[in-house]
């Protein structure tokens, strides 16, 4: 079973874990990370989960993502997941998020990417993964419509979109100031 560290509100670390899939208690809250690859073109890289997957069975998701385990930073957690389900090597310790969402049971660390992927190259995860595709914008609001994708706020997936569109990410802080978001 996966542990998970846990956090308060204000993330800071409470000094204890949990085991994946287990509610968490009031006040505890745990990491998550997601990473969307962009290509130059705009297009998202997004893959379609297992047919047996408990939550969102057949569903198509962004990039990669996951929860962190006990002891992982965020950076660590979706290195591994992009890895893990994708095949995708991507060094991200000098990276930070671009942003955090925050969920009934946690903060959700997005990573944005861009990076012309082929396809043909990528070793998919088949406990996890069975397909993956690029997609524009309104491809995946219309997969979100349909019920073919996992139902996030079409704002956030309108936010990414805007985000991609201008510029090009490498995850790394920029000594003039900041992110190039």
């Amino acid at each position: 079973m996966e542990q998970l560290d846990l956090y308060d509100v204000n993330r800071i670390p409470l000094g204890k874990r949990a085991t994946r899939g287990i509610p968490l208690k009031k006040g505890e809250f745990r990491l998550a990370v997601h990473v969307c690859i962009f290509h130059p073109n705009g297009d998202m890289l997004i893959q379609q989960r297992q047919k047996d997957k408990k939550e969102y069975p057949n569903r198509w998701d962004f990039t990669a993502g996951g929860n962190a385990l006990a002891g992982e930073t965020g950076a660590q957690a979706i290195a591994r997941e992009l890895y893990e389900e994708l095949g995708l090597a991507i060094d991200f310790s000098e990276m930070r998020p671009h942003f955090s969402v925050y969920f009934k049971e946690g903060f959700d660390d997005i990573y944005l990417i861009t990076q012309a992927v082929d396809l043909n190259e990528l070793r998919l995860q088949k406990e996890e993964v069975q397909n993956v595709k690029w997609a524009s914008e309104q491809d995946i609001l219309t997969m979100i419509d349909s019920g073919a994708f996992i139902p996030y706020f079409k704002s956030l997936v309108s936010f990414l979109f805007e985000k991609g569109k201008n510029g090009r990410f490498d995850g790394r802080y920029q000594e003039n100031g900041g992110y190039n978001i």
